[in-house]
């Protein structure tokens, strides 16, 4: 009987029909970059790579950074870690004066926060502004290390670091492990504060 069982369930694990028994193939990854941005759906499976960018995950990430700790802090090359998670919205239909308060958020030590610059569209006076934060954060080196995060499977961070080297950044990370990736592997995270931008109008995806 156990000879038939077994002959029975190994078929099923050799294509992984028992959910759960076999783990996922990180090289099986077939998400395609889409030509443009993301729109909408934001926490969904991303592609492997990034135009215009290379992709670091944890322990790739960690040596570099770790290979920066010696230096100065602010060291003109180091890299630059930019977080992009929105902040937390007002629930919509939430009484004026009804008492609201964000959790608070934590991200890799030493990141700048900016949010909304990862949505799919952004309003005129946000991407002025994203534009201005690089460019203040490099001081106007194209040629400075950008690594861009947010969460595991989050578009938005895929959407800025394209939209990055779009701007003629030329050496622009994309981790897509993310601040979860990050505390999976029991390294430390920050509290983090947001830059805040400009506001958005109303129903920008």
């Amino acid at each position: 009987m156990a000879a038939t069982l077994a002959s029975c369930l190994l078929p099923l694990l050799a294509t992984g029909a028992l959910a759960g028994t076999v783990p996922a193939d990180p090289g099986s990854n077939t998400v395609p970059e889409p030509p443009g941005y993301r729109l909408d759906d934001y926490r969904a499976p991303v592609p492997a790579t990034v135009a215009g960018g290379r992709v670091l995950h944890t322990s790739e990430l960690r040596a570099l950074l770790d290979s920066q700790a010696d230096g100065p802090v602010g060291e003109k090359t180091h890299a630059i870690l930019i977080d992009v998670l929105p902040v937390p919205r007002r629930p919509a239909g939430m009484s004026p004066g009804t008492p609201w308060m964000p959790l608070s958020h934590t991200d890799l030590p030493g990141s700048v926060w900016l949010p909304e610059v990862g949505r799919g569209a952004l309003a005129p006076a946000i991407e002025s502004w994203f534009r201005q934060q690089l460019s203040e954060l490099t001081t106007g080196d194209k040629g400075r290390t950008l690594i861009f995060y947010c969460q595991p499977e989050c578009w938005m961070s895929w959407n800025a670091a394209k939209r990055a080297a779009g701007y003629g950044y030329t050496n622009i990370i994309w981790y897509p492990d993310g601040v979860e990736g990050w505390r999976a592997a029991g390294l430390p995270l920050a509290p983090a504060t947001a830059i805040p931008p400009p506001e958005a109008s109303p129903g920008t995806p």
